[in-house]
């Protein structure tokens, strides 16, 4: 008896379903995206219980007509695909053309269409994967499917739900996830009870993060300014295919202030040609955006959006289309990065004492992306409350520290040339050409939207222009600097500011290979673990290029010899292993840049003035000049904040004059 058998229709379809349906936002997912796709100017997601009991999305798009409704049932029917070339270059959310049928298969499911050019529409009814009926019924342009009892005929996958809350937070996540990419169109999400969502179309997307956040949520962001760098930079113009002379990638979006800090990545939404992704390579770039800028154990919140030609993405790589596959990674990783961490350089934004006292202590009752459940609503001028109660942010997604993250340590070098740390880049390097060759792409282009944030945009933040006239008045516990000017008070950390200051200046003397060194009087032999052995031997060259000379000493030891200039000889032993950990906790492979980053970071923070030191009116005045010449004076190159501001506002306030 052969013991191989062809499934049942009905089997293999409920065994599709357990791809593409997941939970009630599942369903919602895939009615959302073929509303797009069918142009839809106006999207309206009604639910009932979480979506268990009744989902139905309302569309105003091209529709369908008797036929194609008919056929949109069949698994691998689709309007979107025609030959295996066009697998390619995916234009479209939904491509599979299993949706419908595998949505039909575990609920009950009600289809009303019309075709524009039609005189009537027509009324399909399916039970548990059975066609029930077809009918002609009189329908306005568009589409509705009505989604009810999702599993009912497979109670055991029913079982797996969770609360009516958290269901429908999962569904207004979503919601609000595409109603970002797509500012131009009004997105409504509702229940019999209320009106979770309702966003009206924006002009920009500083408008719609207004409608979906509130003025807080805007607050907390930085603008990505549209840059847009061909793919040329990427190859050599041996590898260069004159028909990809004109593609590029674009990089645009909002991200968070340095001290606006989140606790997971839930508040990082990110968009590949509008469709909403979960991307290791991306998430990589951020955090290397934000390295020595963040502390490694917290993260942004970021709204980030990159178009590039269809043909650059496979998004064919997952059931669910949730992740992708980029054909130039590394470029997009340097690109996205660097375009980052080029909007916070330019930013530059100073905490005040109302926002750093509410960063990581505690989580926030609101603003963006925060992720946190808590009672009442955001109520903003587009019509949309959010219940925070009701609206967990993207799902936790698995990432180690690094884009291969395969638990072991590889130092590579990077594709194109590395680019210089300070903004803006260098003309020199590939990427730096790159974007000096970059054109904004033309107004009709959705992209378009992510332009400047309208005139309502939150008034200007703290910049660090505002604390190069800073009047030293003295110390706090001989570790605080309190300083003040005609913006209000400031208190500075002198310990992190040294080191940012040291920081850049020995980034700086890399560069120009000028770091320098000074032997110590007796060379200081001490014993490594196997680990760090192999990861000396690796960096030994870069460790040298940074002011250290040590030479092996046996199979376990190595000899110090010097070290870079301003480290104590007692902080020698403690400053080698606190690299050879750094690098070994990586557990990836890292690039050039950010090793030369970890050694300047760790030299900075044994030659910085120390907490508990008291310093002379002179040098408190250089350390503040020195501060505001830096890049990033917001922060030390380990993440925490260096100054904070009491602004003359907020004293007026506190005293009740305002």
């Amino acid at each position: 008896m052969s013991r191989i058998r062809i499934l049942p229709e009905s089997v293999a379809n409920k065994i599709a379903a357990g791809e593409v349906v997941e939970r009630p936002a599942s369903v919602v997912k895939e009615l959302l995206e073929n509303a797009l796709d069918a142009g839809g100017k106006t999207v309206r997601i009604e639910v009932e219980q979480g979506g268990k009991r009744m989902i139905r999305v309302t569309d105003d798009g091209h529709g369908m007509t008797h036929d194609d409704a008919l056929l949109a049932f069949e698994r691998h029917a689709t309007s979107k695909l025609k030959t295996a070339d066009d697998l390619l270059s995916i234009a479209t959310l939904g491509f599979r053309g299993e949706a419908l049928p595998s949505i039909a298969a575990v609920s009950r499911l009600l289809l009303e269409t019309r075709d524009e050019s039609e005189p009537e529409g027509t009324r399909v009814e399916f039970a548990g994967g059975k066609l029930l009926g077809v009918k002609p019924a009189g329908l306005p342009a568009g589409t509705t499917v009505s989604v009810a009892d999702i599993f009912y005929c497979v109670p055991a996958r029913r079982k797996f739900l969770k609360s009516d809350t958290t269901e429908l937070g999962h569904i207004a996540s979503l919601v609000t996830h595409y109603a970002l990419a797509n500012p131009s169109r009004q997105f409504i999400l509702s229940t019999p009870t209320q009106e979770v969502i309702n966003c009206a179309p924006a002009e920009k997307l500083a408008d719609r993060v207004y409608q979906l956040f509130g003025r807080q949520g805007l607050d907390e962001l930085v603008e990505i300014p549209l840059v847009s760098a061909p793919f040329r930079a990427a190859v050599t113009e041996a590898q260069l295919d004159p028909e990809e002379e004109r593609a590029s990638l674009t990089v645009a979006g909002f991200t968070s202030r340095p001290e606006v800090q989140r606790l997971n990545r839930n508040g990082i939404y990110i968009f590949v040609n509008r469709r909403l992704v979960r991307d290791r390579l991306i998430l990589h770039a951020i955090h290397e955006a934000y390295r020595n800028i963040l502390p490694p154990t917290v993260f942004p919140a970021t709204l980030l959006f990159l178009e590039m030609p269809y043909e650059e993405v496979d998004v064919n790589v997952h059931p669910a289309k949730i992740e992708v596959r980029f054909r130039r990674s590394q470029f997009v990783h340097d690109f996205t990065r660097d375009t980052i961490r080029q909007s916070l350089m330019s930013a530059r934004p100073i905490a005040s004492f109302a926002t750093a006292a509410t960063t990581v202590a505690a989580p926030p009752s609101a603003g963006f992306g925060n992720g946190e459940y808590s009672s009442g609503s955001i109520s903003a001028p587009g019509g949309s409350s959010v219940p925070r109660g009701t609206i967990p942010p993207m799902e936790q997604i698995g990432l180690g520290s690094g884009v291969a993250s395969d638990g072991g340590f590889d130092l590579t070098g990077a594709p194109i040339e590395p680019v210089e740390q300070r903004i803006p880049f260098s003309p020199g390097s590939a990427f730096g050409a790159a974007v000096a060759r970059a054109q904004v792409p033309a107004a009709s282009n959705w992209a378009a939207n992510l332009a400047s944030p309208s005139p309502d945009a939150p008034a200007t933040l703290p910049r660090p222009e505002q604390i190069a006239d800073l009047k030293p008045l003295g110390q706090v516990n001989s570790s605080f600097i309190v300083a003040v000017n005609g913006e209000g008070l400031w208190i500075v950390d002198q310990h992190v500011a040294h080191e940012r200051v040291l920081f850049e200046q020995h980034l700086e003397a890399r560069r120009a290979g000028k770091i320098e060194a000074q032997r110590m009087l007796m060379p200081l032999v001490i014993e490594l673990s196997p680990r760090q052995i192999v990861t000396f031997e690796r960096i030994a060259e870069e460790l040298g290029a940074n002011g250290f000379e040590v030479e092996l000493m046996g199979p376990k030891s190595v000899a110090i010899q010097a070290v870079p200039a301003g480290v104590a000889a007692p902080d020698a032993e403690k400053l080698l292993r606190e690299i050879l950990d750094g690098i070994e906790r990586e557990n990836a492979a890292i690039s050039i840049e950010t090793l030369q980053a970890k050694i300047a970071a760790s030299t900075a923070c044994h030659a910085a003035i120390k907490v508990n030191m008291p310093l002379e009116p002179s040098k408190m005045e250089w350390l503040l000049d020195a501060l505001a010449r830096t890049d990033c004076p917001m922060s030390c190159p380990h993440g925490r904040p260096v100054v904070l501001r009491y602004s003359v506002r907020e004293i007026e306030k506190a005293f009740h004059r305002i």
